[in-house]
């Protein structure tokens, strides 16, 4: 009789750190109410991991403030309009889709996350995270799931969907809550270049808002627009 493998673990910060310098994609956990993302610091890696075309645009992770700098001369948005995507971000944890000055001229750590003008940010920044994600200033980083699956909610459904050669970092605590039931990937909202919002793709953000315009609403007054 064939011995039952053991139960595959979640990976430490080390091999996870490990990895992300080796190119390689990796699963990280978020605070509720969002899923795990898989990130890597080449976009080919994250669509691989997730079996989707290689050259498949992503996500920039605009975590680090070198990369929110070096945006800041990119998009085609006026000091307001700047200050509330930052804000988005930061503050909100959502995925922004923002327009590019110059998109033909774009450098190559931002053409990955660049299509037809616009470029994808994703900007959360879990503080347990925090020394992992300053050592990678530059990162791609998508919903992690796999083709045809919902994104993991935690580390236990991350580690069923995805093959060993991608690590996944443990978050004790976080598998098995209650509100793992609950977790979606993030909101998606696009800022024009004059500041106004438009819903670009439901989350968890704005799930319980049955009107898209009163989720917008609410993020125009709760950000003084």
């Amino acid at each position: 009789m064939t011995p039952t493998p053991p139960a595959r673990e979640p990976s430490d910060l080390a091999t996870v750190r490990a990895a992300l310098a080796l190119g390689r994609a990796v699963v990280l956990p978020n605070p509720a109410p969002l899923t795990c993302v898989v990130a890597a610091t080449r976009p080919d890696a994250v669509n691989l991991a997730k079996q989707r075309p290689a050259e498949q645009a992503v996500a920039l992770w605009a975590h680090h403030p070198r990369t929110l700098d070096a945006l800041t001369e990119r998009l085609d948005l006026g000091p307001d309009p700047l200050r509330l995507a930052r804000r988005l971000l930061a503050e909100e944890h959502l995925t922004v889709l923002a327009p590019v000055r110059d998109p033909e001229e774009a450098p190559p750590w931002l053409a990955p996350a660049t299509k037809d003008g616009w470029t994808l940010l994703f900007g959360t920044r879990w503080q347990p995270l925090a020394g992992l994600l300053d050592d990678f200033p530059v990162l791609y980083v998508s919903s992690a799931n796999r083709t045809g699956h919902d994104p993991a909610p935690g580390p236990a459904e991350a580690l069923a969907m995805f093959p060993p050669d991608v690590p996944v970092l443990g978050s004790p605590g976080l598998a098995g809550r209650p509100d793992d039931r609950r977790r979606a990937a993030t909101t998606t909202v696009r800022l024009h270049p004059d500041g106004r919002l438009g819903l670009h793709r439901h989350g968890a953000q704005d799930r319980g808002f049955a009107d898209p315009e009163q989720y917008l609403a609410r993020l125009r007054n709760g950000l003084g627009q």
